[in-house]
């Protein structure tokens, strides 16, 4: 036969006295190590995006495809822009893909601005192995 006490609410579990330790107050929790947690992370993260961004993305070289046209079975006709420092030049890496995105052509073209220009526009026929579907600029470095 259980014992019931006056003091406990119907529904509650009784513990022996003494047997589990002393019940504490909830009381609130304070987040600090979740807060200091994500600034880290978020310190870690905007490092790692300052380094991929310098490592890949200088707007100094920014090439930009204008056109591309003479389609033929065995080439393409890719006009592109590229921005260079003033007087400076730019090696570009063109390709053509066919329809299925298959790499049918790749190219290095050096480009050079002329004293006191920053804009090259630059015409190059890419000899390819089938028929192109589209011609492009995968991204410009400085010439070495």
């Amino acid at each position: 036969m259980t014992e019931t006490h006056a003091t406990i609410p119907p529904g509650a579990p009784v513990f022996p006295p003494g047997r589990y330790g002393r019940r504490r107050d909830p009381r609130r929790r304070r987040p600090l190590l979740a807060v200091l947690l994500a600034l880290a992370m978020v310190a870690v993260f905007s490092l790692v995006a300052v380094r991929l961004y310098q490592q890949y993305g200088d707007p100094n070289y920014d090439a930009q495809v204008i056109t591309y046209t003479g389609i033929t079975d065995n080439q393409v006709l890719v006009d592109f822009r590229v921005t260079v420092p003033e007087g400076g030049s730019a090696v570009c890496v063109l390709r053509a893909r066919d329809r299925d995105g298959a790499e049918v052509a790749r190219e290095e073209v050096t480009v050079t601005a002329r004293p006191g220009e920053r804009r090259v526009t630059a015409q190059h026929r890419l000899a390819t192995t089938a028929r192109p579907f589209i011609g492009e600029v995968v991204r410009c470095r400085p010439a070495a």
